[in-house]
C-alpha cells in the first residue's frame, strides 16, 4: 500500500442529526490520512440512503444497511474497496457489525463500550487475532496530549509508587426526563439497546479506561453503588464505585448524568509516593502536577519539554487550544500508522501506533459486568478475575 495513498473508510451508523458521527468523520478529515467513501448511515433503509445523500455518498456506494455495504464492499476489487469501517451505532449493533467486518477482513473502529458482554468480547479479539486485522476503540480521551504526558510521567516514576486514582466524570444532561425528545437519550435508557447498565457504560467507561491508559494498573477488587434518578428509567444514570488494586493503592470511579448543571465534568487525580497529577478535560491543555518536594508546577500543551509522545498528538504551537476533536484524531492516526506498517510488512512504531484496542474494550466490558454483580450484591467486595 502506497503511504500517500489515503485510507478508504465506511461508516455505519452516524447519518442526520448524530452528533458522534459528525465528530468522527471530522476527526478523521483532520490529518488527510482517510477519505470518506461508503455507508450505511442509520437503522432504517430510507433515512440511511437520506442521510447519506444529504451527507455526499455516491449512489452507489449509499446503503440502506450495514450487511449491503459489507456484500458491496467484498465484490469490489483490492484498489476500490474500503481499508476500514467506522461504527457509530447504538451498542447494540455493535458486536455483530464488528465481527462481520473483522471476519471479512476490514480493519476496524468502534465505539465504546465495545460489546454488551464479556463472552461477545471474547469472541471479538478471538476473531482479530485469527484475522490480523487493526481494531481500535474510541476512547478519545487517551487522544488528549495532556492525558499522554500524564502517562508518560507516571511511567517514568515521578509519581513514584501510585497510590491513589481519582476518576469523576459528571454531567447533567439527564437531570430531566428527556427521554420522549431525545433519541440519543432514548436508547442509552434502554436495556435491549444499551446493555446492562446506563451511565456506567456510556460514560463510565471512559472513566475507567482513562485510569487504565495513564497509570498502567487494573483494579483487583471493586465495590459499586449504581442508582437511578431518573423516574422510570431501568437503567443507572448515576454510579460510585470503590477500588482495590494487588498493589495495595486505591480508587475512586464516580460517574453521573444527573450532576444538573454540569456539562462535559471529566477529572483525574493520580497521587503516588512523590507526587500527584491533575487533569480536567474542560481545561484540556493544562496538566498539574504537584510533587512532593518542591513547587506546584502548570504544564502546557505544546511546550518544548513535554514527552515525546505528547508533543507528538498536538498539532499547533503552544498556547493555540486544542481539544475534542483533534484527541479523536489522534486515535485515528494511531490505527492509520497500524494499518499503513501491517500493509507493508512491518511492526508499527509504538509512538506512532498510540491508540486502545479491542483489548482495552474486552477489559471494559468485563469492568461493566463486574459493577452491575458488585452493585446487585450484598457482598462488600467483588474480585475482577
Amino acid at each position: 500500500m502506497p503511504k500517500e495513498r489515503k485510507l478508504r473508510y465506511a461508516m455505519v451508523g452516524g447519518g442526520n442529526g448524530a452528533f458522534i458521527g459528525a465528530v468522527h468523520r471530522k476527526a478523521m478529515a483532520l490529518d488527510d490520512q482517510f477519505e470518506w467513501v461508503a455507508g450505511a448511515l442509520s437503522s432504517t433503509p430510507e433515512r440511511a440512503r437520506v442521510s447519506g445523500a444529504d451527507l455526499g455518498l455516491a449512489d452507489a456506494r449509499n446503503h440502506g444497511c450495514w450487511q449491503d455495504l459489507l456484500n458491496d464492499e467484498l465484490r469490489r476489487s483490492p484498489e476500490e474497496r474500503i481499508d476500514l469501517v467506522s461504527i457509530v451505532t447504538p451498542n447494540d449493533l455493535h458486536y455483530p457489525v464488528a465481527l462481520a467486518f473483522v471476519e471479512a477482513g476490514f480493519h476496524v473502529v468502534c465505539d465504546k463500550p465495545l460489546v454488551h458482554t464479556s463472552a461477545q468480547a471474547d469472541a471479538l479479539v478471538a476473531a482479530v487475532q485469527r484475522s490480523g486485522t487493526v481494531f481500535g476503540v474510541s476512547y478519545n480521551y487517551t487522544g488528549y496530549p495532556m492525558v499522554r504526558e500524564a502517562r508518560e510521567l507516571v511511567r517514568s516514576g515521578a509519581l513514584g509508587q501510585v497510590c491513589k486514582i481519582t476518576v469523576q466524570y459528571h454531567q447533567g444532561w439527564l437531570s430531566k426526563p428527556v427521554e420522549a425528545n431525545d433519541r440519543k437519550a432514548l436508547w442509552r435508557m434502554d436495556p435491549a439497546r444499551s446493555g446492562s447498565t446506563g451511565a456506567m457504560g456510556d460514560i463510565g467507561s471512559h472513566a475507567e479506561n482513562l485510569a487504565a491508559t495513564v497509570t498502567g494498573m487494573q483494579p483487583a477488587w471493586l465495590c459499586a453503588d449504581l442508582a437511578s434518578f431518573g423516574a422510570g428509567r431501568q437503567l443507572d444514570d448515576d454510579a460510585q464505585l470503590l477500588l482495590r488494586y494487588a498493589n495495595g493503592a486505591r480508587g475512586v470511579i464516580m460517574a453521573s448524568q444527573v450532576a444538573a448543571g454540569l456539562e462535559n465534568d471529566l477529572r483525574l487525580q493520580v497521587s503516588g509516593t512523590l507526587g500527584t497529577l491533575e487533569w480536567h478535560q474542560e481545561n484540556p491543555n493544562q496538566l498539574i502536577h504537584s510533587p512532593l518536594d518542591g513547587p506546584r508546577r502548570i504544564l502546557t500543551r505544546g511546550a518544548p519539554w513535554l514527552s515525546a509522545a505528547a508533543l507528538r498528538a498536538g498539532r499547533l504551537p503552544a498556547g493555540h487550544p486544542e481539544a475534542f476533536i483533534e484527541a479523536f484524531a489522534n486515535v485515528y492516526l494511531g490505527v492509520a500508522a497500524d494499518i499503513r506498517a501491517r500493509a507493508s510488512g512491518q511492526t508499527a512504531d509504538p509512538l506512532a501506533a498510540d491508540y486502545p484496542q479491542v483489548a482495552d474494550g474486552a477489559r471494559g466490558v468485563r469492568f461493566i459486568e463486574k459493577v452491575v454483580e458488585s452493585a446487585a450484591s450484598e457482598r462488600k467486595w467483588t474480585a475482577l478475575d
